[in-house]
């Protein structure tokens, strides 16, 4: 679907948003300019899969350091490892660089689950890419809640475990 399906779909929801056209990000790093120009939470996005065949797509708060292994048993998910780009395109239409909770409109078929920081949930603007890594779209963590269960992806609210920073050499 294209982003203009996407805010499309939010409209019919009633849900308002906000948008910033901006050169191609690929990266958390790459994207703190933009961080400026919009107040509020951003975020980063880990498409996973689990041991189990099991795909879950994870926003947190960008500067985060997510710890895998012990995020594992907070969400109920066998061991995890990143999920191939193929299976991104495949089940939330997006590429590598563009991943957003909002591509869950895209998956029709419910295979991936949706888990979400608490923080994010109840933020009042959050900024994540509109299916492209063109734009950045904020909406609040309310609306986008509604959103992902209007989708069905009613998303797993979990406090995200973090890893431990790098001792200095």
């Amino acid at each position: 679907m294209s982003d203009t399906a996407l805010k499309e779909a939010l409209a019919a929801l009633g849900i308002g948003w906000s948008i910033l056209e901006h050169e191609a990000v690929y990266t958390v790093e790459e994207s703190l300019a933009i961080h400026d120009a919009l107040p509020g939470a951003h975020t980063k996005n880990l498409f996973l899969k689990d041991a189990g065949g099991q795909f879950w797509l994870v926003t947190v708060e960008h500067s985060r350091r997510v710890d895998l292994k012990a995020l594992a048993g907070v969400i109920g998910a066998k061991k995890l490892s990143f999920g191939k780009a193929e299976d991104m395109e495949r089940l939330l239409g997006v590429t590598p660089g563009s991943v957003t909770p909002l591509a869950a409109l895209n998956d029709t078929g419910g295979a991936v689950r949706v888990v979400l920081d608490p923080d994010l949930a109840a933020a009042d603007a959050v900024h994540v890419h509109p299916l492209r890594n063109t734009a950045t779209i904020g909406l609040s963590g309310a609306d986008l809640i509604r959103a992902l269960g209007a989708w069905g992806h009613d998303p797993l609210i979990a406090a995200i475990p973090e890893r431990a920073p790098a001792l200095p050499a």
